[in-house]
């Protein structure tokens, strides 16, 4: 059975998609973007900034399901600009300093809002 979550923790879908969807023990995060819970505004052009609110956002995402970046299995990074990889990895594996998710990172053309980063996620709920 599928189970929607949603928190207003994280920020709230810009259009017709769940912040996640949860599918036995498994979780499906929509992408997040570095928006501000609170406000729905992108607070920083910095991408080491706005890859920190996104790892935020996932957080808060996680936790309305009951679980935690421990339990994630994958991500995915979508950059505009693969020249800020390095500066996103370190952000990134802040998060995840031991037994890191596989992940896959690509450049796209063009993100929502034109943000630099969006990340999403697949976990295992207990």
């Amino acid at each position: 059975m599928k189970k929607i979550i949603s928190t207003i923790t994280a920020p709230a879908a810009i259009g017709p998609y769940s912040q996640a969807v949860q599918i036995g023990d498994m979780l499906y995060t929509s992408g997040q973007i570095p928006l501000n819970p609170q406000t729905m505004e992108i607070e920083s052009d910095d991408v080491a900034a706005q890859t920190k609110q996104v790892m935020e956002n996932i957080k808060a995402v996680l936790a309305a399901a009951d679980t935690n970046l421990e339990s994630v299995i994958k991500c995915t990074i979508f950059l505009a600009d693969m020249n800020d990889f390095a500066k996103v990895n370190e952000v990134y594996g802040a998060y995840f300093t031991q037994n890191p998710p596989a992940r896959s990172c690509v450049e796209v053309a063009r993100l929502p809002r034109d943000v630099k980063v969006e990340i999403e996620c697949i976990a295992q709920v207990a």
